[in-house]
């Protein structure tokens, strides 16, 4: 019983078991169904109950063992425990399969169930390899060819029908279970069908996403076909990239498990890429180093080597097959990813990936530039967008342009040069954007369109630029460029040249070389460019500009630099530029001055750097030539002012010069001179040194710079300010010279600038700009100089504008009224100006100078004082000639000569009409000044104190402005004295101008001095004048008597001795005090009165005693000072042959003679009648000599003639003896005779011409010089050893009696005039010679004379006493001195 009990306790459990195991509900339900497939037909019967059996059976076993099993082990337990006999082995034949699965091997060998566990075991191990290791080999194509074969065909069948992916895979389904086929295997052969038929892209790619289960199982198989081609010499066909991109670019698969399958790796790319840099870099330094012959021949080598190791073909470069094929289907996203990864550039580098991605630009770009970009007559060839819908969107307008195109143009960089097409396009469509952005002023787009414009300026830097360094000789691309870099302000434009000439060509490794190949062929045309082949290098310098312009220009400057013999024919040879390649080299110019590694003044701190020089003369010569902007060279200037740095005004006067054809230089000829007084067109044509052409184009385009960048009045009150500025604020650290220096070159370009607005400005925009006067000086504190001299065109222009609106509105044509009406005008325009003066100078100044009287002065030219109708008749007598030159010369074409006759004939009439003009101006100004002149000096205090205001505050200032004022000064003078101006004393004018020199010579710079100079040399001429001609002296006397003088004895020699004496102390001490500034500016004023001074050969000699000595002591130590000391000397001793004794300096008329004796002429008992044709003759020859002296020019005019002056120095010298006389008078008649006869053959003589002229004025003097010498032989001859002494003795005896009788009848002398003639006797002997060296006379003269001439500087000095001159001249010695 307990026996049946075990057996069926198991067989219960089982059941229980099942019951748990299987729900009864769900065995029913499944029942039911199966049983009703049985009763509709679609089952048979027999089949459905072979199922159910079985499946009865095997559930059955299975549960049955399983149970059974468990228990009887839980029996087997129990029984072992309590040693009862285990029933376990009763059972065994029932379960055993269920005990080999379940049971060790050893528990299976303990019970028999096998022979040997050991066995078992590699039993296990063989099956379960053959099981799950070993392939089947019934799915392979070499077994199974059939399924395959079918499954290809099925793949490439034509697709044009109604057959679509799905049906495909149903077939592909069927193949599979039919064949049993792999469906790993059955997707490989899919990518290869797809890869041989890469067109159907829509028909594999829905195939493969409807088949394909993980992205993973498909990545791994692409990633296989890659590796297959990573050997070296495989190369990977285009087919399998576009089929991986078309995967990516639908997301079947992922870049990142793609990615890792590829080569090479991105280490690899750096490194090829860093070494690619190196070898660039490399190559550029061997450009630019020398190389030794053994070097180059290894290095040739090394070459070979590199070449031999490139034609190894490396492996393909996947990742770059890749990203090419991502290109060419429009998946911008993958591309950019993949590019990441690389360097910058690396990936653009390879053309094939940069005409790809320049192909999407082209799309993305196309419809906008259709509606914007494309010109006006152009067609242009349309492209047909993607069919990819996933590609980036076209561009329909700038914001969108913001989308993609402009991260893929920045992807791009330099290597947009492979696409010019492009290229024009994306500049066209920035011209586009500029004028929109400069035409819509709406603030609501005003960020956004600030925003689009630094996007283009950061395409114009990275894209533009650098592309256009690539493209060869391509002057097209570059002129399309700057139709939208002139768009562009001019600082936009020049940080953009910055960053392509200092940092773009680092950037990449094909730059580096571009740019070491630019700087060699630079290099080989400027060794070769000469003025001779000028055009073939200038071709030669075109086409390397159009693609490397920074490059060049940065190497031709430097050149420039060392060597300024380059600068005309590197100027000749930039016709061939681009108006691009000009804006560039406008900017390498800036650049070059502004380098802060050069020092701009030499190692001697005393001049300014010649590299600095050169390229200021430079920048003259392209800016006049070319059509480059000026704004940036202006503002570059301008800001070095507002920095307190004068060095670079250099380039100013430069350019102003050659533009505008305005020379200023102290270095004048006295016909240029007088050129400059006159109007504009006899300024072009004789005031400069060379004949300034064709600069009507080149002066309008720098005034429009100015005017349009409102940097001409800054500029020059910056310069007006900047001349203090150089002296107290720079000029502590530098050298004195230099600091001159810098004072001229900022005052001469102020004059410069300032003539170049008042001649180019319209009056509106002159007034408009050029402030009030004393706004100028009180508010901008502009010294009153410049203020007047930037404001005397202002009120020039004013009045004009004023009398001719007078003249309008009243009609007359009679000369009365038109004079009127100017003064008028004048005093309309005046009045304002007179009450702002008063602003200017304190309160006292005011009672004696009238702010009427100062502005007059200041507001005036010597435009508006004299004619100068010498140089007028010089300049059409010029023209005249060159016409018949014209006319004669037969190798001219008959156009040309036409042409050139026009040209001269027109300018003459130009002249005729401007001098016609300027005469009717000057005589109303002068009938301007005869009305005003009454209120000028009010002469509430001194006239010492008069004349002192009138100095300080009007003449000197002014005097040293400029030539044409010194000039100016020294005619304002003279003409208020001839209008008979109240209060004004000419005397001590003049002598204040010439008693104290020193220091106002002390005081001047370099070119003060040549115009302080002047001005002395002018005012020279004037009392020269009056001292050479009595005529013309009782003439100025005539006009007044405030010139408080008197003709002593005929002549004012006394003051003009006095002046010379004054002159040489001054010169002397000047010489001798060691000091630069003194010795030079003494040597340059001396040399710019020359013509007037010396006249009397002691002191001509010793200035040149005290200016050799100069020459010998600064030959070593200072060469500029030894150059001026010689030049003077040189030019001294040439004026030696003018110079005279101090005697016949002095000289009185002789008394009238007659046949007569002398002591009859002299005695008491003489009737006083004298001979009338000896008095005629003895008067005409001083007065002919006047007229001699006026015809010739200024500065060469003889103060005597010196036949006469010989001839009264023999009657002084021998007591006035009859014979002598009655001797020196035939003399003289036969000398004129002759001299008479030698004109008169002169005259007939034809051609004279100034060389003949010349030749006979040396004979002329060489005559005298011989009749001088004769003279005194033969006066020698006569004389006797003692009686005749004691004769001559008693002679001049008798004649002071008789002087003394005659003076006896006139006004007897003040005591202190008694006095001053004692104490010039006894000190006569002591103090002679107050300059050092010798100022004796070297002719001996009688005692009488001297005592007379003692008389006339005694009487002189007391007459400037007793009129309070207060000007303190010491004793009677010093003026003697």
């Amino acid at each position: 019983m307990h026996l049946i009990l075990f057996i069926f306790s198991p067989v219960k459990s089982c059941l229980d078991e099942l019951s748990c195991l299987l729900n009864l509900a769900d065995i029913q339900a499944a029942l039911y169904e199966l049983c009703w497939q049985v009763v509709q037909g679609n089952l048979k019967l027999d089949v459905v109950v072979s199922v159910l059996g079985d499946m009865m059976v095997n559930v059955f076993y299975y549960v049955f063992s399983t149970c059974l099993l468990n228990k009887i082990k839980s029996i087997h337990q129990k029984c072992t425990n309590h040693g009862h006999f285990s029933p376990y082995f009763l059972f065994i034949p029932l379960c055993h399969p269920i005990l080999k699965e379940r049971l060790d091997p050893e528990t299976l060998e303990s019970l028999g169930l096998i022979k040997q566990a050991h066995q078992f075991n590699q039993k296990i191990v063989k099956i379960k390899t053959k099981l799950f290791y070993k392939q089947q080999k019934f799915n392979l194509l070499r077994e199974e060819n059939e399924g395959y074969a079918k499954l290809i065909t099925e793949l490439g069948q034509d697709l044009s029908g109604n057959i679509t992916s799905h049906l495909v895979l149903e077939s592909i389904k069927s193949l599979i279970g039919c064949f049993n086929l792999d469906p790993n295997r059955v997707l490989d052969i899919i990518l290869e069908v797809y890869e041989s038929r890469s067109d159907q892209d829509e028909f594999f790619l829905s195939l493969i996403k409807s088949y394909m289960c993980e992205p993973i199982t498909l990545c791994h198989i692409l990633g296989f076909k890659f590796k297959f081609y990573q050997e070296p010499n495989e190369e990977t066909p285009k087919s399998l990239y576009h089929i991986a991109a078309a995967l990516l670019h639908h997301n079947l698969i992922e870049l990142e498990d793609l990615y890792v399958h590829l080569m090479p790796l991105d280490a690899v790319i750096v490194e090829e890429h860093k070494r690619d840099i190196s070898e660039a870099k490399q190559i550029a330094r061997k450009l630019v180093m020398v190389v030794l012959p053994s070097e180059k021949s290894e290095d040739r080598e090394k070459d070979k080597e590199k070449e031999e190791e490139k034609n190894e073909k490396p492996p393909d470069n996947q990742k770059l097959g890749l990203l090419e094929a991502l290109l060419r289907i429009g998946d911008w996203h993958h591309a950019q990813s993949i590019m990441d990864q690389m360097p910058s550039f690396y990936a653009t580098s390879h053309k094939a990936i940069a005409l790809a991605l320049c192909q999407l630009v082209h799309l993305t770009v196309e419809p906008l530039y259709r509606r914007a970009g494309v010109p006006k007559g152009a067609r242009g060839c349309v492209m047909l967008p993607l069919k990819n819908t996933r590609a980036p969107r076209p561009a329909e307008s700038f914001e969108d342009l913001r989308r993609d195109t402009f991260s893929m143009l920045c992807y791009l960089g330099p290597h947009l040069s492979h696409d010019p097409i492009l290229f024009a396009k994306i500049v066209r469509l920035g011209k586009a954007f500029m004028k929109e952005y400069q035409s819509d002023g709406r603030a609501d787009v005003k960020d956004k369109m600030e925003t689009l414009l630094s996007c283009f300026l950061s395409i114009a830097d990275q894209v533009l630029l650098p592309s256009l360094s690539l493209m060869e000789c391509n002057a097209c691309m570059s002129e399309e460029l700057w139709g939208l870099f002139k768009l562009f302000p001019y600082q936009h434009r020049y940080r953009l040249y910055g960053q392509w000439k200092n940092e773009t060509y680092s950037s990449h490794p094909l730059l580096v070389k571009v740019k070491a190949q630019t700087v060699e062929r630079a290099k080989y045309i400027m060794k070769r460019l000469t003025k001779e082949n000028v055009k073939q290098s200038g071709r030669q310098i075109g086409k390397l500009s159009h693609s490397n312009p920074t490059i060049l220009f940065d190497y031709m400057l430097s050149q420039i630099q060392w060597y300024d013999n380059l600068i005309v024919p590197v100027v000749d040879s930039l016709k061939y530029l681009t108006s691009l390649n000009y804006d560039v080299l406008a900017y390498c110019i800036i650049e070059a001055l502004a380098n802060p590694e050069k020092e701009k003044m030499k190692h001697d701190d005393t001049t300014i750097s010649s590299w600095l020089q050169s390229l200021a003369s430079l920048c003259g010569a392209v800016f006049r030539k070319y059509p480059i902007e000026l704004a940036g060279l202006l503002q570059y200037v301008t800001n070095q002012l507002k920095a307190g740095k004068s060095f670079d005004l250099l380039i100013l006067k430069e350019v102003v010069q050659k533009m505008a054809g305005i020379e200023i230089t102290d270095e004048m000829t006295s016909e240029q001179l007088e050129a400059m007084t006159g109007g504009e067109q006899l300024k072009a044509e004789g005031g400069y040194f060379g004949q300034i052409r064709n600069t009507k184009k080149s002066s309008q385009r720098l005034k429009e710079a100015l005017l349009d960048h409102e940097l001409a009045l800054p500029l020059c009150l910056l310069m007006a300010q900047q001349r203090n500025g150089v002296v107290f604020l720079e000029g502590g650290e530098k050298h004195l010279k230099l600091v001159g220096h810098l004072y001229d070159q900022c005052h001469d370009t102020l004059v410069q600038f300032g003539g170049f607005l008042a001649s180019n400005l319209s009056t509106e925009d002159y007034i408009k700009r050029v402030p009030s006067i004393d706004v100028l000086c009180n508010q901008f504190h502009t010294p009153h100089d410049a203020a007047f001299f930037l404001s005397r065109p202002m009120y020039a222009h004013q009045i004009l504008s004023k009398y001719d609106e007078l003249k309008k509105s009243e009609k007359g044509n009679r000369q009365q009224q038109k004079a009127h009406k100017y003064v008028t005008a004048c005093e309309q325009v005046m009045a304002p100006v007179h009450e702002a003066v008063v602003s200017l100078h304190p309160a006292r100044v005011w009672d004696d100078l009238r702010p009427q009287f100062y502005a007059t002065f200041w507001s005036l030219t010597m435009y508006d004082l004299a004619v100068p109708q010498a140089a007028y008749g010089r300049e059409v007598n010029k023209l005249k000639a060159q016409i018949k030159a014209i006319e004669e010369n037969p190798e001219i074409p008959l156009n040309k000569k036409k042409k050139e006759k026009e040209r001269c004939t027109a300018l003459q009439e130009k002249l005729q009409e401007e001098e016609k003009k300027q005469v009717e101006h000057v005589q109303r100004v002068l009938h301007r000044l005869k009305l005003e002149k009454d209120n000028w000096l009010l002469a509430k205090s001194t006239k010492n104190e008069t004349i002192t205001k009138f100095l300080q505050l009007c003449l000197f200032p002014r005097c040293i402005f400029s030539s044409i004022d010194a000039v100016y000064c020294a005619r304002f003078v003279e003409l208020v004295h001839q209008q008979k101006t109240p209060n004004f004393c000419t005397l001590l004018c003049y002598d204040r101008v010439f008693s104290a020199i020193i220091y106002t010579v002390a005081s001047c710079t370099e070119n003060e001095s040549h115009r302080y100079g002047r001005f002395l040399c002018c005012m020279l001429e004037t009392v020269t004048r009056w001292h050479s001609d009595r005529a013309t002296y009782e003439k100025v006397t005539s006009l007044t008597c405030s010139l408080h003088l008197q003709h002593c004895g005929g002549r004012v020699f006394i003051y003009n001795h006095v002046l010379c004496l004054c002159f040489t102390q001054a010169s002397v001490h000047c010489l001798e005090t060691g000091d630069y500034t003194h010795i030079r500016n003494i040597l340059i004023v001396l040399t710019k009165i020359l013509p007037c001074y010396p006249k009397v050969l002691n002191l001509g000699q010793a200035l040149e005693c005290r200016v050799h000595k100069i020459c010998l002591e600064e030959k070593d130590k200072r060469p500029d000072l030894y150059a001026l000391a010689m030049g003077y000397s040189g030019r001294l001793k040439s004026q030696k042959v003018h110079m005279v004794p101090e005697n016949e300096f002095h000289h009185k008329e002789p008394p009238a003679r007659s046949t007569t004796p002398a002591t009859q002429q002299n005695g008491p008992g003489s009737t006083g009648k004298p001979a009338t044709s000896t008095s005629k003759t003895e008067e005409g020859t001083p007065e002919d000599g006047g007229e001699r002296l006026n015809d010739k020019p200024q500065g060469t005019t003889k103060p005597v003639n010196k036949a006469n002056s010989a001839v009264a120095k023999v009657a002084t010298s021998n007591g006035n003896s009859a014979l002598n006389s009655t001797k020196a008078v035939k003399e003289r008649d036969e000398k004129e005779k002759a001299g008479k006869e030698k004109k008169e053959k002169k005259e007939k003589t034809p051609g004279s011409t100034p060389e003949t002229k010349l030749e006979n004025r040396r004979e002329k003097q060489r005559d005298e010089r011989t009749g001088k010498e004769e003279r005194a032989a033969r006066e020698g001859k006569e004389k006797t050893p003692k009686a005749d002494r004691e004769k001559l003795k008693a002679e001049e005896k008798n004649s002071k009696d008789d002087k003394a009788k005659a003076g006896n009848g006139e006004a007897v002398e003040p005591s202190r005039e008694r006095e001053g003639i004692k104490e010039f006797k006894s000190k006569e002997k002591g103090d002679r010679s107050a300059v050092s060296g010798s100022l004796k006379s070297p002719v001996p003269r009688s005692e009488s004379a001297e005592s007379e001439r003692g008389k006339e500087i005694c009487c002189f000095v007391l007459h400037l006493c007793s009129h309070k001159t207060n000007r303190n001249f010491g004793s009677v010695e010093s003026v003697h001195k």
